[in-house]
């Protein structure tokens, strides 16, 4: 049985925005088989302490493997290089 690829994904879902850039991050991980620990930031405290932690000024921010991927842009990169192997 192959092993399940996983990702954990931090992403802004405020309840006046969703941010569309996580969920399109969501989607690309879940179309390539990664099993998706989907992390909402749920308020713009968590949004703000998360990006403090974090250091980048933007959400979705993906881990695969240890690898930080800190865009949407960065995570579809990795992506497309991954499924030409």
């Amino acid at each position: 049985m192959p092993d399940t690829r996983t990702a954990t994904l931090h992403r802004m879902v405020l309840p006046e925005h969703t941010c569309p850039f996580g969920v399109r991050a969501k989607e690309m991980l879940e179309q390539a088989g990664y099993q998706v620990d989907d992390q909402q930031l749920t308020s713009r405290a968590e949004v703000d302490a998360f990006q403090e932690k974090e250091g980048v000024s933007t959400t979705p921010v993906t881990f695969i493997d240890g690898n930080r991927y800190a865009t949407s842009e960065a995570l579809e990169e990795f992506l497309q290089g991954a499924s030409a192997e």
